[in-house]
């Protein structure tokens, strides 16, 4: 018996084999926690940018949640070639906001969902013959573009942990004590739990945060009054649109959104697994990223992809099996039908959540710089990460150097350092000698 519960606990570490319901439960809903507010939040940007009625953000909400935990389960257990085997948490990107809000306010909200129609399905299609075009991506690229995931979401962790952006108390002394506080509740238990119940730290950290915002004030119940306690999900909500320059528009952050994802799946195989991903599974990763965002469509939401944030907790907890995280996407799902379940779930102070997730956006850091040494330390490698990396990085935290480009390239540009990152990566890996050294001391003879 011992013996058997043994395994049982070790199985959340494994891909495959079944984890006990009540075990599977905790963990499943630590994922959700950890993007449930970032999940919303692009959706409330651009609806309000667009126009859209307080009910209408609502449903949009619910269909949200739904869309992601259908996308998880399918990025979990494939459907034939959509879908990566691989523990993916799916959900709605910040990629997306900036060009959005733009079509938004000049075309209507149904313009965005008739482009994220024809860009998912482009990006989808991409993703199925992957096998094609894949060999240009090479392992440093891969490398350098997990490492610039993991530094553009310290921002958002900071924000988080100041308060969220917008917030009228940010940065205030309340936003400070409570992002502390949930911190080092992770870190305490992340100590002395036992077992696998240290992985359980962020779940941990979350609940005693969210307990201590109660008294404080800092957690607003007003917007459960009036809540649905169950209700389904509309089909075709908005009446979908076609602009050609919008869809055009769209369909480059799709790509871009797809670096995004490829990125995810390899830093979750190397931080998760210990090993690479493999072409068939960042192949279905995209397709999955890809199709589901056009079925998102029909609902009226946004593009769902692979969530970075989930991918910093697997990096951090080294818990990937499919049954555990599958539980977090019928919560998601259930947060769908259930509107109050998700309305309650949103009550989470932001800075609870970034507490939480300073660690974890490290902790993708460190798997790409792990990703790079296991690349190793030849001249070529070093040329490629440090150029990508300081003009991917450096050049977006000036995003007024991309005001003499196109306004399209400038908003797909101008503030995404993993875009920038992965087009220079990728020219650089093309153009540079396989051997530099050798090339160098030829040179030299020469």
């Amino acid at each position: 018996m011992s013996n058997k519960s043994n395994s049982s606990v070790s199985n959340i570490y494994q891909l495959e084999g079944r984890v006990p319901v009540s075990r599977a439960i905790p963990f499943g809903l630590q994922h959700i926690l950890a993007m449930f507010v970032a999940n919303i939040s692009p959706i409330i940007i651009v609806a309000g940018a667009s126009g859209v009625s307080g009910k209408q953000l609502a449903m949009l909400i619910q269909s949200a949640m739904l869309i992601a935990g259908i996308g998880t389960l399918i990025q979990l257990f494939p459907l034939w070639k959509i879908g990566s085997g691989l523990p993916i948490v799916m959900g709605i990107s910040f990629t997306f906001v900036s060009i959005m809000c733009y079509i938004g306010a000049n075309y209507g909200y149904g313009t965005i969902m008739g482009a994220v129609l024809i860009g998912g399905l482009i990006e989808g299609c991409l993703g199925l013959f992957a096998k094609y075009w894949m060999k240009i991506i090479s392992p440093i690229v891969s490398a350098s573009v997990v490492t610039a995931i993991g530094f553009s979401l310290l921002s958002v962790g900071s924000t988080s942990f100041g308060g969220g952006s917008g917030s009228e108390n940010f940065g205030s002394v309340e936003n400070w004590i409570l992002g502390t506080i949930t911190l080092l509740c992770c870190i305490l238990f992340n100590i002395f739990a036992k077992s696998y119940w240290k992985q359980l730290s962020v779940l941990f950290g979350l609940v005693v945060g969210y307990l201590v915002a109660i008294p404080m004030g800092l957690v607003d119940f007003s917007s459960l009054a009036g809540t649905s306690v169950i209700a389904l999900p509309h089909l075709m909500p908005f009446k979908m649109e076609f602009h050609l320059n919008a869809i055009i528009s769209v369909a480059l952050i799709f790509l871009v959104s797809a670096t995004e994802t490829i990125g995810d799946t390899q830093a979750l195989a190397n931080s998760g697994l210990n090993r690479s991903a493999t072409t068939k599974e960042i192949s279905g990763s995209l397709a999955c990223d890809g199709f589901i965002s056009s079925l998102s469509s029909l609902f009226g939401c946004m593009p769902i992809t692979s969530f970075s944030q989930n991918v910093g907790l697997v990096a951090m907890t080294k818990v990937v099996n499919r049954f555990t995280i599958a539980t977090g996407a019928l919560i998601m799902i259930l947060a769908g039908i259930f509107p109050i379940f998700g309305a309650v779930l949103a009550t989470l102070p932001d800075a609870v959540l970034g507490g939480c997730t300073i660690m974890m956006f490290g902790t993708i850091v460190v798997s790409g710089l792990q990703m790079i040494g296991k690349c190793g330390y030849s001249q070529r490698n070093i040329t490629i990460v440090a150029l990508s990396l300081s003009i991917g990085i450096g050049f977006t935290q000036v995003p007024e150097l991309f005001s003499v480009f196109p306004k399209i390239i400038e908003t797909v540009f101008a503030e995404n350092c993993v875009a920038v990152v992965f087009l220079v990566a990728v020219i650089l890996n093309l153009i540079l000698p396989q051997n530099m050294e050798t090339f160098e001391e030829t040179k030299a003879e020469s």
